[in-house]
Parts: C-alpha cells; sequence; structure tokens
C-alpha cells in the first residue's frame, strides 16, 4: 500500500507514452489526458495519507509531471492557435525556472523541483484550463499569473537553506 502513490506517478509516465500515441482530437486522448491529470492530483495526497511521502517519490511524481507536461505540449501546440503575448509570458516563465534550477546547481549540487503550493495550483490549473484553450485563451492567462508567481515563490524557496534542508539533505 505505501508503493501505491508511486506506482500512480509510474503510471502517468506510461500514460504519457499512451498521448502520443492518440489523436488529439480523439476520446481517448482526452480519457488518457483526464487520468493523468487526475493521478497527478491523486498522488502526492495519498503518499500524505498513507504516511510514505519519500524524496524518491517526489522527484518521482516531478518527472512523471514534466513527461505529462512535454507530451502535451507536443501534441497540442501544433494545432492550437496562441496569441504571441501568451509565448512570450511562457517564455519568461521558462526562462524564470531555468534560472531557479541553475541556482540549485550553483548553491546545492543538484536540481530541485520544490512541491509549493503556488506549483501545485498552477499545475492544477493548467490541467483544467487545457481543454478551454480550444476556446479562448484567456484561461492559460489565469494559468500564467500563477505560474509567474509560482516560479517566483520558487526561486525564493530554492534561496532559502532553512527549505532547501528539507529537500535536499
Amino acid at each position: 500500500m505505501k508503493h501505491l502513490p508511486n506506482i500512480l506517478s509510474s503510471l502517468r509516465i506510461a500514460g504519457t507514452v499512451a498521448l502520443l500515441l492518440c489523436d488529439v482530437v480523439g476520446t481517448t486522448f482526452w480519457a488518457f489526458y483526464a487520468l493523468c491529470g487526475i493521478s497527478d492530483i491523486a498522488d502526492g495526497g495519498l503518499a500524505r495519507k498513507l504516511k510514505c511521502v519519500t524524496k524518491r517519490g517526489a522527484l518521482l511524481d516531478s518527472v512523471a509531471d514534466i513527461c505529462f507536461v512535454a507530451c502535451c505540449v507536443w501534441k497540442l501546440l501544433p494545432i492550437l492557435e496562441l496569441p504571441q503575448w501568451l509565448w512570450l509570458w511562457a517564455g519568461v516563465i521558462v526562462a524564470i525556472k531555468a534560472v531557479n534550477q541553475l541556482s540549485a546547481l550553483v548553491m546545492y549540487g543538484r536540481c530541485c523541483f520544490p512541491h509549493t503550493t503556488a506549483n501545485k495550483w498552477a499545475g492544477f490549473l493548467l490541467f483544467i484550463a487545457v481543454p478551454m484553450t480550444f476556446y479562448t485563451a484567456i484561461p492559460l492567462a489565469i494559468v500564467a499569473s500563477v505560474a509567474t508567481f509560482a516560479a517566483i515563490h520558487e526561486n525564493y524557496f530554492i534561496r532559502t537553506r532553512n527549505n532547501m534542508r528539507k529537500i535536499v539533505t
């Protein structure tokens, strides 16, 4: 039972591979999308409830998140018509997150993917906003606002040694 959260994260990685094989306009893609998103929400809460939170599990969750987002970007960006300002904003968020990882590498000798409340909200909002993006870019503007705050907060988290000791040591 204590391995269930890690199993969910591993299944999310497998689900992203299935997403790559599905047609975006088909219901199979969106069923896998929903399952991957729900498993992302469930694994962390389940780990805390079962009292089996581990650094390895947090890393596996982060890897699964990266795989899920990368797969969705790969499949959805060619068919979405997003305004240029949103692309620029996304680039700023990616740049902040890259600087965060560089900071963690310089300060602690490793990357760090803090599971802050702001990051969790940004991920959840992105999950529910993506299907709406076919109709309007407004949900993604809201997500970009939260994600910008989360990236800046993540930088503060990484640079505060007391917070990092919980993750790194």
